[in-house]
């Protein structure tokens, strides 16, 4: 609608819109959908959501698509952002919220970025869609690649969580279980997608999931009434919700919504995979590939993250932080939260419940601040964690 071009989120390059694009052709690295929001801010005002329906295409002049007729949608985004009060009283804390990405369809936030990728894998004329997945992305793909009509093809570690092998096969995608990690499973479908005739929609490795999942800011903007929070603990894997944010925020900012405050973005890893953790302690751009990756909670186990230095970027320019949790902090998390508030949340949504005490406890949290804890899918998708 107001799309202006790709731009190469490393190099700068320039790459033509309404274009199937992977990696930026000139160092391979993520593009970035740019926009006019001069023209996007005449339509798209703050009276006008209050007018529209409650999920993320009501901010579609600020999103991919151009023909409404291609949005593929099952009614995901402007998830509940719950006042967690009885934990925030346990911890001291006087305003701590959770925000349920678990409430999205298929159960957690990467229905956020599927409905952008697939709507525009539509409008661009894509039949068959290849994704390499620990688990709820696989999940998100073939429901909306079902809805589309479009064929998907599903690389998934062996270990999978259960829920979302079955997740795949009942809403009718190809799955391909293979040993070894997400990265050997993406390895997989870059050696097969061209002769396959697959568009590769891997995380970051093209433009549009993470224009689904910048909608994340828009949202947490819009339900604190246009003020952003002062800590946002987020779980990173591939890391795209948090960029998606942090570009959400100066769209916002450049559209008069918001000011130059931003909150502190703090990565939350599993100590058996943090790559962002150690490139941000030793003060890295890059993050190196994490050896022997391994963590019950599958969405973290991402040892190399093609957005790395985005990441970093966010973390260091908010002033935030990278910490690390082990399994047996953040499955106890997951039953605290849960007798808390009555959340059931992922193994990696409750990671930030002990990395929210760690910061607490050196005191780089005060008590008064307005922090905000996103569980990023259902803890219904990971029964197997919780039975050993």
């Amino acid at each position: 609608m107001n799309v202006t071009h790709l731009e190469c989120a490393a190099c700068a390059a320039r790459h033509e819109a309404r274009r199937l694009h992977n990696l930026c052709t000139e160092c391979g690295k993520p593009l970035l959908v740019r926009y006019d929001l001069k023209s996007a801010a005449t339509s798209l005002t703050k009276e006008r959501l209050k007018e529209r329906g409650p999920d993320l295409w009501r901010y579609r002049e600020v999103l991919p698509v151009d023909q409404a007729e291609n949005i593929i949608t099952l009614g995901e985004g402007f998830t509940p952002l719950v006042r967690a009060s009885r934990l925030g009283t346990r911890m001291g804390l006087s305003h701590l919220y959770i925000k349920d990405e678990g409430q999205n369809p298929t159960q957690s936030f990467k229905a956020r970025g599927m409905t952008a990728a697939v709507s525009m894998a539509k409008e661009l004329g894509v039949k068959k869609l290849a994704v390499p997945s620990a688990g709820n992305a696989a999940g998100a793909l073939a429901a909306y690649a079902a809805r589309a009509g479009m064929e998907a093809h599903i690389f998934m570690p062996r270990d999978t969580p259960r829920a979302n092998v079955i997740e795949c096969e009942q809403t009718g995608a190809q799955v391909t279980l293979m040993d070894g990690l997400i990265t050997d499973c993406g390895a997989e479908v870059g050696r097969r997608k061209e002769a396959e005739g697959w568009f590769d929609v891997s995380t970051l490795k093209e433009p549009y999931r993470i224009e689904g999942k910048k909608t994340m800011g828009y949202e947490l903007a819009e339900q604190f009434d246009w003020e952003l929070p002062d800590v946002i603990m987020y779980p990173t894997g591939g890391g795209t919700g948090l960029i998606g944010m942090w570009k959400a925020f100066d769209e916002m900012e450049q559209m008069g919504w918001i000011g130059s405050k931003r909150p502190r973005m703090v990565t939350v890893q599993a100590a058996g995979c943090a790559p962002i953790v150690r490139a941000f302690e030793s003060g890295k751009r890059f993050a190196d590939e994490f050896p022997n990756a391994q963590t019950t909670a599958s969405g973290l186990r991402v040892p190399k993250a093609i957005g790395d230095f985005l990441i970093l970027d966010a973390l260091r320019a908010s002033g935030g932080t990278a910490i690390a949790v082990t399994d047996a902090e953040l499955i106890a998390a997951t039953k605290e939260i849960g007798a808390a508030e009555g959340i059931f949340c992922a193994p990696e949504g409750a990671a930030c419940l002990p990395a929210l005490r760690k910061m607490l406890d050196d005191e780089s949290v005060k008590s008064d601040e307005r922090v905000v804890l996103f569980n990023t899918g259902s803890g219904v998708k990971y029964l197997e964690s919780f039975s050993k």
